[in-house]
């Protein structure tokens, strides 16, 4: 074996074990960054729960306020100040 040769083979060696490290590291990544990705797609698909949640308390507030609004404006009603409220005590069915 020529001393060229041998150099060509330690060169093809050493290219070898580079390469298969680069594919073992380059695998690590991947895993650390497909872990990362599903974690977000986890955290964005409780964030579009909480959202249709919003969109519906919204909705329902909404609905309130404006129940209210035509409440004071068509029918001339106002809330009652705690002086005017009474809380009235029923007595439960079958209790005397």
């Amino acid at each position: 074996m020529t001393v060229v040769q041998a150099v060509v083979l330690v060169f093809c060696l050493v290219a070898v074990v580079v390469s298969g490290l680069s594919v073992v590291y380059t695998r690590h990544v991947a895993r650390g960054l497909f872990a990362e990705l599903e974690g977000l797609r986890r955290e964005r698909d409780a964030q579009v729960d909480r959202y249709g949640q919003l969109q519906l308390e919204r909705s329902t507030w909404a609905a309130q306020l404006r129940i209210e609004r035509l409440a004071r404006e068509r029918l001339g009603m106002a809330r009652p100040t705690p002086q005017q409220q009474r809380v009235l005590l029923v007595p439960a069915e079958g209790a005397r």
